[in-house]
Formats: structure tokens, C-alpha cells, sequence
């Protein structure tokens, strides 16, 4: 963050606070302060290395940004937390971030969706693409801007030094090699076609590989090649042959070339009308990865290519991600930050001793590629906006065709899916400014009705989901859709007036003949007939769109749950009966048939059953 030097003319907030009194009593240590509303709302929170600088600097100069200068007439109170360092000030600015999501804070999305390769930490290690949290005992690689570099890395790496990439409970059940083995993508350490130590070996040069060092692999991978065809083992010199053109065959093919193995990141900052958008391009190893665009929350508006704004998204970009991810050892910007997120790299994870340097490009090489991060931006801004306009095309034409007073923001669609009855599903998803938000979609498992009623089951899900917006506790959309035809859209009017909740707009989006897309029928309530919309109609094709999504993510939920439902014994519903008695059982009677068909006295011979466990065991069951 950005230190203010004071100026000569104040600047008041609106709200009437009193900031010349407040200044008066801060500190010069390092802290954290937060600014608040009228009604207590947090608007801002920040860290600096002076708080009685920093904060003066807010109300004791001129020239903020729009965005800046708006939240400034807003404050009603501002609160400081001091710390013992500008590192510790980043720490705890971070934490109040992400726990209060303030209003103009540059907010970036969690960082825990950067995909990795990971290594496990069995005797035999896996192959793996992994998100989320880290086990402590395995080792990560990355991260990677996308899920695709993931996926091409793990596929070279497995052609390159066949390691296994199979699940745990596959790999110590194996009895013969599998495909992959067959296809010489894995040297079947599952059946013991490869020792402990040569599989280390291949493990080793694969973690040279993922560090970048592909110098050294190839080296090493040249004087195997050579030894073997001295000794006359001329396949193994040919397998060896193969493994070094595989890997030069890749680092030929570079977007960006580079003569050393060097780890940097480039971080470019652009601003549009209305958007600020932050391009992270990664480069591993002398080879360029690709890039990832991200937009933050807080600078949407009253942006207008301020350059505060930009500056100060670049520093929370930073401050955000490498407390989460270990740096490389260059950062390249278009700024001169280095100082002002020095403290980042004092509280980041990874190699303490590692020095991390954030400055401008060097030379051509570093200059070509900050110019690519920054035209990559600016396509993805170009992006964002047509997709903008699209989504408010789609919205009018919707409306129009409707018969809405306005767009309708946020739309809310639902589906019940089920196998005869089996493991049945209904998937909530929604549809807010014309895009899918995953975050908001919901799935209800469905009990306690005749299987395959798919009314009861529309019934059970709109209710459950609706009640909290009769009673305040959840947003109500402006358009409901259902999947399905008059019958259920019934059910769904029914359900919403027994709620109290009959304004609520809806529509039956009912398939077409034969199933077939661009002849749904669509009932829309408080229309006696049908409506039929033009298969070309702008309205008509996002209507489907989030129909379709809310029938896919119906299906994987109903899938996940009927699969779950197959895999559980009925054993283990009975109490006092854990995994060892239950093996026990399954093993004396030859399966679960078997101890169905076991009487009391029966299941008593089996060792560790005593006879009332026997009995409750036998209830249980019949």
C-alpha cells in the first residue's frame, strides 16, 4: 500500500467525522485500521508501516481517486490495530479482508483455486493434479495458471518417467499392470515390475523437471544413454533416447524463449472504463506457462483509469497471492513497487532464505514478455465487456419476450433427477446479470416420498429453498424457472402461495418433441396459452442455456448420491457393528446375501458376536 504524504488542504467527510481530533491521538507504529459507516458497516480496511501517516494521508491531502474519495464521505469511524511489524500489519490486513469482504477494499477471489502437481508421500509416490489445502508430507509444484499447463505437465512427465498417477486403493489392489503400463505411460511399481530405488530415481528426475532444472535431466538422461549403448544394452539406450527427445521436443516449442532456467512471474496491470484487470503470466524453468486474468471486486466503478487505483490493485494482488503461494525469485511489474510490498516477502511461506526481487524489466526478453501480459489483459477486459453486452441483450430479449417491467437480475432454475425413484436430486442453479454463479447453486436430497413422484419431489425442494425467502433469510429472484411442463409449474404456484409468496414471477419450461432443443414449450404464469418463442430469439437461447446447466448439475449430484448409496452396506447401520465385525461377517457368510439369510444362532458362531448383538443384528436386517 501506497504511503501518502500529507498535504496542506482537508478534505471532511460528509458524515461529520472528526478527523482532525482522531489524527491527533494515532500512533507511528506499524498496524492496521479500518474505516467505518454511519451504521457501523465496514467500508475499508488497510495496513501501514505509519499509521499516523497512512491514515492522515486519507484526510489531509487532495487529488484521491473517485473511489476513494466516495468511501471518504461515507466514514462515520475509523479503528486502529497497532503490531510490532509492517509484516505482521499484512498478515492481520489480510485475515479482516477475507473475514469482512469491506465494500472498497481490491478484493482478489481465493487463491486455493490455482491448480498444482502434486507428489504424494507413499512408498511408491503418485502423479497427481491437485487444488485446495496441502499435505504437509507431500510435495507441490506450482502453482500453474491453468488447469490445462497441469494436465500437459502430468502427461509429459508420464511419458517422460512413467511414474503411476492411480488412486491409493487402485494401486494396492492391483494384481496386473494396466493399460497405461501396456501403452508405456507407467512402469506398474503396482506389481512390482519396477524396484523402490529405480522408481526413486524417476521420481527425483521428475522433481528436477517440475523445478525447472531441465538441463540437468537431460544431462543425466545423456550419460545413461551413453553408458547403456557402451555396454550393449541397446534397447534400454534407445528407451533412454526416447525419454531426451520427449523432453526437447516440448522445450522447443516455447511461446517465449529463454536462454537460462529462470522462475519469474510477470504481473500486469490494466484498467479499462470500468474494469481493472490483473494478468498473472508465469514462467517456470525458462518456460512460459501461459497467463491467468483476474478482476477484482471493489474497483468496478468510478474507475475511470485512475492511476492510484491501478497501482494500488497491483500491491493487493501481490499481498493477496503470495501469502498464499511461494514466490519465484523475480516478480517482473510495470512499476517500481519493490518497497512497498517488501513486507509480503517477510511473512510469505516457502524457502525463508530465497530472495525475492519485484522490479521492471531488465532487457528485451523480460520486456516482451511484461508487453504479453499487459495486450493479454486487455483482451480479456475486451472480453469481459462483450460478454457484458451479450448477457444484457439476452436479458432484454427475455424480458421483452416475458413481459417484465425490468431484466430480471437474478434467476433461479430448477430439475429433480432420479433412476426409477432411486437416489432422487433436484438442483437449484443461478443465473445473476445474464452469467452463471456457481457459488450460489444448491442440491436437495430428496426423502420421504413415493419414489419417482416428481411433483413430491418439486414440491419437497421448492419449498425448502423457498421458506427462507419468505422469512427474510435469503434473496428472492426475479425469475423462477422449472423444469418441466404444466404439471409441475402447478406445483411450484401452489408452493409459492402457500408461502405468501405469489408476486414471484415463474415460468414451466417444458421439452420439445422428441426431446429435441428449440421446441420447448414455455408456461408462464399469469398467461392462459403456451408460449412458443422463435428458436433465434436472444431470450429463448438463455433460457435453455441455464436449463440445460441446471440439468447437468441435477444429474452429477443424483449420480454422486445413487453411487454413494450402492457402495454402503446395510450392515453398517447396525450399532456395534464397526469394520472388523462387519468383515468378520461378510467373510463367515460369504457376503451380505448370506447374512441375510442367517438366523440368530448363526450369526452367534461367528467370533466377537455375542448373542444380543446377534439379535439387534437380526432385527436390523429383517
Amino acid at each position: 500500500m501506497t504511503e501518502k504524504t500529507p498535504a496542506k488542504a482537508a478534505e471532511t467527510p460528509a458524515t461529520g467525522f472528526d478527523a482532525k481530533a482522531f489524527l491527533a491521538t494515532l500512533t507511528e507504529d506499524p498496524g492496521v485500521y479500518r474505516m467505518f459507516d454511519a451504521d457501523e458497516a465496514v467500508l475499508y480496511v488497510g495496513k501501514a508501516k505509519n499509521l499516523k501517516r497512512r491514515v492522515s494521508s486519507y484526510f489531509q491531502k487532495t487529488g484521491h481517486s473517485p473511489r476513494i474519495a466516495l468511501m471518504l464521505q461515507q466514514v462515520a469511524n475509523v479503528v486502529t490495530t497497532a503490531t510490532r511489524s509492517e509484516a505482521e500489519a499484512l498478515i492481520l490486513e489480510n485475515t479482516l479482508i477475507k473475514k469482512l469482504a469491506p465494500k472498497y477494499n481490491i478484493l482478489f477471489r481465493d487463491d486455493k483455486s490455482y491448480p498444482y502437481i502434486s507428489l504424494t508421500a507413499s512408498e511408491f509416490p503418485r502423479l497427481a493434479y491437485h487444488r485446495g489445502g496441502f499435505d504437509k508430507k507431500a510435495k507441490y509444484f506450482g502453482p500453474f495458471p491453468s488447469g490445462l499447463a497441469v494436465r500437459e505437465s502430468i502427461q509429459l512427465i508420464q511419458k517422460t518417467f512413467l511414474l503411476r498417477t492411480c488412486e491409493e486403493a487402485v494401486f494396492r489392489n492391483r494384481s496386473r499392470p494396466c493399460l497405461l503400463h501396456q501403452i508405456k505411460r507407467c512402469k506398474a511399481p503396482c506389481v512390482g515390475l519396477i524396484s523402490k530405488a529405480d522408481y526413486a530415481q524417476d521420481v527425483r528426475m521428475a522433481e528436477l523437471f517440475l523445478r525447472g532444472k531441465h538441463g540437468e535431466v537431460i544431462e543425466d538422461l545423456t550419460a545413461k544413454m551413453q553408458a547403456a549403448a557402451e555396454a550393449m544394452q541397446f534397447e534400454q539406450a534407445a528407451q533412454w533416447r526416447d525419454q531426451i527427445r520427449a523432453l526437447q521436443s516440448v522445450l522447443h516449442k516455447q511461446f517465449v524463449s529463454s536462454t537460462g532456467d529462470e522462475d519469474v512471474d510477470i504481473i500486469a496491470a490494466v484498467a479499462g472504463q470500468d474494469a481493472l484487470c490483473i494478468n498473472l503470466a508465469m514462467v517456470r524453468g525458462g518456460q512460459h506457462m501461459g497467463d491467468r486474468a483476474q478482476f477484482p471486486k471493489g474497483v468496478s466503478s468510478g474507475l475511470n483509469g485512475h492511476q492510484d487505483d491501478v497501482d494500488e490493485g497491483l500491491i493487493a494482488f501481490i499481498e493477496q497471492h503470495y501469502l498464499l503461494h511461494p514466490p519465484p525469485v523475480r516478480i517482473l511489474v510495470a512499476h517500481d513497487i519493490g518497497e512497498q510490498v517488501a513486507a509480503v516477502f517477510e511473512s510469505a511461506g516457502g524457502d525463508e532464505k530465497k530472495r525475492v526481487t519485484v522490479s521492471l524489466p531488465r532487457n528485451e526478453m523480460e520486456r516482451a514478455w511484461l508487453s504479453m501480459a499487459e495486450k493479454n489483459a486487455q483482451l480479456a477486459i475486451e472480453a469481459r465487456r462483450l460478454n457484458a453486452v451479450r448477457s444484457g441483450a439476452r436479458l432484454e430479449a427475455l424480458r421483452e419476450a416475458l413481459d417484465m417491467s425490468d431484466p430480471p437480475a437474478r434467476i433461479e432454475c430448477f430439475d429433480i433427477s432420479h433412476t426409477q425413484g432411486e437416489g432422487t436430486v433436484a438442483s437449484c442453479v443461478v443465473c445473476i446479470d445474464g452469467a452463471m454463479k456457481n457459488s450460489e447453486y444448491r442440491r436437495f436430497n430428496i426423502s420421504g416420498i413415493t419414489p419417482g413422484d416428481d411433483y413430491a419431489a418439486m414440491r419437497q425442494a421448492l419449498t425448502r429453498r423457498y421458506e427462507k425467502v419468505a422469512s427474510g433469510d435469503a434473496v428472492a429472484p426475479d425469475l423462477i424457472l422449472i423444469d418441466g411442463g404444466k404439471g409441475q409449474h402447478g406445483v411450484a404456484r401452489e408452493v409459492f402461495t402457500e408461502l405468501g409468496l405469489e408476486h414471484l414471477q415463474s415460468v414451466g419450461v417444458a421439452k420439445g418433441e422428441d426431446r429435441k432443443p428449440g421446441l420447448e414449450t414455455l408456461f408462464v404464469h399469469g398467461r392462459d396459452e403456451p408460449l412458443h418463442l422463435p428458436v433465434d430469439n436472444a431470450g429463448f437461447h438463455l433460457i435453455q442455456e441455464i436449463r440445460d446447466e441446471a440439468h447437468r448439475f441435477a444429474i452429477v449430484g443424483h449420480r454422486a448420491r445413487r453411487a454413494k448409496a450402492r457402495g454402503h452396506s446395510r450392515l453398517e447401520d447396525v450399532a456395534g457393528v464397526g469394520p472388523t465385525r462387519r468383515k468378520k461377517l461378510l467373510a463367515h457368510f460369504g457376503g451380505l446375501q448370506g447374512v441375510l439369510a442367517a438366523t440368530v444362532e448363526d450369526l452367534c458362531r461367528v467370533d466377537g458376536i455375542s448373542r444380543t448383538l446377534a439379535e439387534e443384528i437380526y432385527n436390523e436386517l429383517h
